[in-house]
């Protein structure tokens, strides 16, 4: 069993880029500059904003928080995205999700200009990766692919199933697999709450991806020898032991699971940084996109 490890494969990433904006500063170009729009004060939310500031200070990016109150309004949050479209300082910006519920998320992604949407959200940068287009695509699934891509994984013919059909993950990551690239070129099965004979499919897949929020779900039983395993899942569950009283899982109960994979990601420290460090790589392609 070897480990996907995403503190190591994101740190790599993060050296990298500091490379490219040092050349950036020496050449007189513009240094990157990444916004983002937090809602209220989930503690998730804050908890995801903070490390992507603190991802920008690292590899010298800037960055700009924007706050608003729990109580904003869809117009309040739509008149900040349009601020941040016309604002030719920022090159890329993100709204946190999720948002409260007087605001329509729909709305909101859909006013974001596509050219700034470095989270991959927006349907146009959705139908560019449906069609196999240049665009942004969303910070998680090009995480997954960036991780397998640097462990030399070989997806090439192999049988992928994705737990999970949400556009943020499960969508993107099966265009992703199944295109005619490297990584890429699998057979893939999403599967949801409503696939029938899910242990049989799952049994079956040389690549599961979990990302459906469900801790633990994936047990031993349903993986077969030598399979690869990306756990998308960050959920929060009791534990008494802890100063806390909790701690974080995945979708998959890695003690069970690890000793049947080739590769395994582990909760956390696996997917959710290197979602960062894709969101850092989108704002570098931003920057040379807008030319501002």
């Amino acid at each position: 069993m070897q480990l996907l490890d995403g503190k190591i494969i994101s740190a790599m990433i993060k050296d990298e880029l500091k490379i490219e904006i040092e050349k950036r500063i020496a050449a007189g170009q513009k240094v990157p500059h990444l916004a983002a729009v937090l809602v209220g004060n989930n503690p998730a939310s804050e908890t995801y904003v903070f490390s992507k500031v603190k991802s920008c200070e690292e590899v010298g990016m800037d960055s700009t928080l924007i706050r608003l109150p729990d109580s904003a309004t869809e117009a309040e949050v739509l008149s900040t995205v349009e601020k941040l479209n016309n604002d030719t300082a920022i090159d890329g910006f993100i709204v946190q999700l999720p948002l409260p519920a007087q605001i329509s998320e729909k709305k909101v992604l859909k006013a974001i200009n596509p050219d700034k949407d470095v989270d991959g959200f927006h349907e146009v940068n959705i139908g560019r990766l449906a069609l196999g287009l240049p665009g942004f695509v969303p910070a998680t699934p090009m995480g997954i692919i960036e991780m397998l891509k640097r462990a030399n994984v070989e997806t090439a013919g192999k049988h992928c199933v994705v737990l999970g059909r949400s556009h943020i993950v499960g969508m993107p990551i099966s265009l992703l697999l199944m295109q005619n690239t490297n990584p890429g070129n699998c057979t893939v099965t999403i599967c949801h709450s409503r696939t029938a004979g899910l242990e049989t499919i799952l049994q079956s897949a040389d690549i599961i991806v979990a990302a459906i929020g469900k801790p633990r779900f994936v047990k031993a039983n349903m993986v077969k020898q030598g399979a690869v395993v990306i756990d998308v899942g960050i959920n929060r569950i009791a534990d008494p032991s802890r100063k806390s009283g909790h701690r974080i899982v995945g979708d998959v109960d890695f003690d069970e699971v690890a000793p049947k994979c080739s590769f395994i990601t582990p909760v956390p420290g696996g997917v959710g940084l290197m979602t960062i460090a894709s969101l850092m790589l989108n704002t570098l392609k931003a920057v040379q996109i807008n030319k501002y």
